[in-house]
């Protein structure tokens, strides 16, 4: 099929029409290739540059983190871990990548720990105290809303999981990991105490 164009103004239209495509589509190729950069980091690779430190338990211990709970499991979902919060630190009703309010440890069966991921939570009261009456968003990704009453016994509040430092086969921010386990944390009686 043959098309003529007879007017060399539709021509030209034509013609400038296809190049920007052309060119969009290499500066699209471009920008997709280059690395992120600042703000452009995805949240995982935020909470690892802040958190990297951690996978010393000592340093974590030395900064005032402290066991919050004991491993957390469930029955087929998989684990969290232990949790561990800094009991001095209050909640101004902000999250932000660099600062979660709990570091996960995962129990060996020598009794060391592997850092495995963070948890963000915020009150939803303090939340919206500070932001209005609208969902907590950690770096564009919403947060998981947990009314009351709920297991922990906390008023509403919201929680986003990162496994940082452990990959989930339910997802980076899935609350549950299956690669984590709480079956070789060491009893009581294994511990001597």
């Amino acid at each position: 099929m043959k098309i003529l164009i007879k007017n060399p103004m539709l021509c030209g239209i034509w013609a400038l029409l296809l190049l920007g495509i052309a060119v969009c589509a290499l500066t699209a190729q471009i920008a997709y290739s280059q690395p992120l950069k600042g703000d452009a980091l995805p949240l995982i690779d935020k909470v690892r540059h802040a958190t990297a430190r951690f996978r010393d338990i000592n340093v974590a211990l030395g900064e005032g983190w402290a066991p919050a709970t004991p491993c957390v499991s469930g029955p087929d979902a998989g684990a969290m871990g232990v949790h561990f919060n800094q009991p001095a630190r209050k909640s101004d009703g902000t999250v932000t990548p660099d600062a979660p309010q709990f570091l996960i440890y995962e129990p060996l069966h020598d009794g060391a720990m592997r850092f495995v991921g963070v948890e963000f939570l915020v009150l939803v009261s303090d939340w919206e105290a500070r932001n209005g009456a609208v969902p907590a968003v950690l770096d564009g990704n919403l947060m998981n809303l947990i009314s009351a009453p709920n297991r922990f016994g906390l008023p509403p509040f919201y929680e986003l999981h990162v496994w940082a430092w452990e990959d989930n086969p339910k997802g980076s921010f899935a609350d549950w990991n299956t690669r984590v386990s709480c079956n070789r944390e060491r009893g009581e009686r294994e511990r001597g105490d």
